[in-house]
């Protein structure tokens, strides 16, 4: 779809669905080339790491996302998600990004123990 046929009476009348509006991964990896050019290596990153998560379906990314608030799982499974985001999706990137925050999780105490419940952390 064009940016010029998205308008408010097709919102009203459900003509345009989330998918309509989504971003593409090849768009998010030539905005980290751009990114890059220009001396903004941490936004490349962000950028590449989103160019993976678009072929993640939306359900999974919500779980990961709950997954990795604190005391939700053990190191174990965080490293596992890791596998599947790698395996799976071909999100090396990601992996590496959550690899990095299970090991911080583990330093800090923040990864639960296999044998406890999941804590509610607000």
């Amino acid at each position: 779809m064009r940016y010029e046929d998205i308008q408010l009476e097709k919102v009203r009348q459900s003509g345009i669905q989330a998918d309509d509006l989504s971003i593409h991964a090849d768009t998010l990896r030539m905005q980290a080339l751009v990114a890059v050019e220009a001396g903004y290596q941490q936004f490349a990153n962000n950028l590449r790491r989103a160019a993976e998560l678009v072929e993640i379906p939306n359900e999974r990314l919500v779980e990961i996302y709950e997954a990795l608030r604190p005391y939700h799982s053990t190191y174990a499974e965080l490293l596992m998600i890791c596998d599947e985001l790698e395996k799976n999706y071909d999100a090396s990137e990601s992996a590496r990004f959550i690899r990095e925050a299970a090991k911080a999780y583990q330093d800090a105490g923040l990864c639960r123990r296999s044998d406890k419940p999941v804590q509610s952390v607000r």
